[in-house]
């Protein structure tokens, strides 16, 4: 597993601040320069050694690119893996991001639409701005050769490669898959959520006191950047090289609620939840823990609240992470994936940060609202976004 996070470079990184509680939510300079726009905090990466990165890959990368890149290499270093399996076609790569640099995109039109003009634009600027820049520059870097698939599902993103990239192993068709999401902040994404109404606004001044996921005082998203990135194996071929393993990736699904652009269902996240279930052949009960989307939304807390009580009660323990690392968008099902392994790995449950006072439309589950002693053997991933991509992963804790 690799993260770059609002915590820094690095998994230990992450859990670091996930373990002292601590806010990766900051103020940003930048949003306070944009007409209009109320949210002024964000979830920013710290300075990251991009330099380490050669030259020759770098300057086609945007901040998103490196971030993956980063996390990537941490995750095959961690996973052992040589040269020559990299670059083997029995390996491939399922990476995506929101769209493409938006950093990139506006360098580009600024010096279009001052006079129409092209002049002066680098011929690497294209690849930033292409929507499956992150995978195309991962796979240049460690000279991929298998299938590399780029996902863009906003929010879901990251679930949703981690899930794709494991039917590809399953199935045969990939023994290694390195996977996940990866995303760049910028003023227009926290424009996005302001202009819906989904955005953080009442916190500007304590920026660590939001976003508030469950809570009665939470009033929205606060966006945030990042990578998460993870080698998925088939278990014979890890087993083969005595690599480490982790957790095993027990189910998966993918659903569209069609009833509605920008409001969930709780039943079709019920629905969502209950077939990555059924595909991993466990019972509701069974489920251990559940690592919750929840952004801090009025209408996308509830709605999954409501479906994780009706579908699984309040036997499991349930938690979101975004209180401490805002939303990092399309990265964030990888880095909630590689926390949520971490927590089946250590026995400790993280807790919902800034979850003061449940709401009433959040009861009737277990939420954690401190760091718990609790074994997990089944974990549910779930990761939600606009348009009604819903997507749920089942992870196990191995035992051989």
């Amino acid at each position: 597993m690799g993260a770059v996070s609002p915590f820094g470079t690095g998994v230990e990184s992450l859990m670091r601040g996930l373990a002292a509680g601590e806010s990766g939510v900051r103020p940003m300079a930048a949003l306070r320069e944009i007409s209009g726009l109320v949210p002024t905090i964000a979830g920013t990466v710290p300075d990251c050694d991009e330099k380490s990165i050669p030259r020759k890959f770098r300057r086609s990368m945007s901040p998103m690119s490196i971030y993956a890149t980063l996390a990537a290499r941490e995750a095959v270093a961690m996973a052992g893996l040589d040269e020559a399996t990299l670059t083997d076609a029995g390996t491939g790569l399922c990476l995506g991001s929101t769209v493409g640099s938006v950093q990139a995109m506006q360098a580009f039109f600024a010096r279009y639409l001052d006079g129409l003009s092209i002049e002066g634009t680098k011929a690497t600027e294209f690849f930033k701005i292409m929507n499956h820049s992150c995978a195309t520059n991962l796979a240049q870097f460690f000279g991929i050769t298998g299938r590399v698939v780029a996902p863009s599902a906003a929010c879901s993103t990251g679930c949703q490669s981690i899930g794709l990239a494991a039917e590809a192993v399953a199935i045969g068709r990939q023994e290694v898959m390195l996977c996940g999401g990866a995303d760049e902040l910028h003023p227009l994404t926290v424009g996005t959520f302001d202009v819906i109404e989904a955005a953080s606004t009442g916190y500007n001044e304590v920026a660590e006191q939001t976003p508030r996921p469950f809570d009665r005082d939470r009033d929205g998203i606060v966006c945030a950047e990042g990578a998460g990135l993870l080698v998925l194996e088939s278990l014979d071929h890890a087993l083969a090289r005595n690599a480490t393993i982790l957790a095993e990736i027990s189910g998966f699904a993918s659903t569209s609620d069609p009833s509605n652009l920008a409001s969930p269902s709780d039943e079709a996240i019920a629905r969502c939840m209950s077939r990555a279930l059924d595909d991993a052949g466990v019972s509701p009960a069974e489920v251990d823990y559940v690592n919750a989307h929840a952004t801090g939304t009025r209408l996308g807390d509830a709605a999954e609240s409501a479906a994780i009580a009706s579908l699984l009660g309040a036997g499991p323990k349930v938690s979101s992470l975004k209180g401490h690392l805002g939303h990092t968008m399309a990265a964030s099902g990888g880095i909630e994936t590689i926390a949520t392994i971490s927590m089946i790995n250590i026995g400790l449950v993280f807790p919902t940060r800034n979850l003061l006072d449940i709401a009433t439309d959040c009861v009737g589950l277990s939420h954690v609202l401190e760091t718990e002693k609790w074994p997990i053997t089944t974990a549910l991933k779930n990761s939600f976004a606009l348009g009604g991509i819903n997507t749920s992963i089942v992870l196990r804790r191995y035992d051989d």
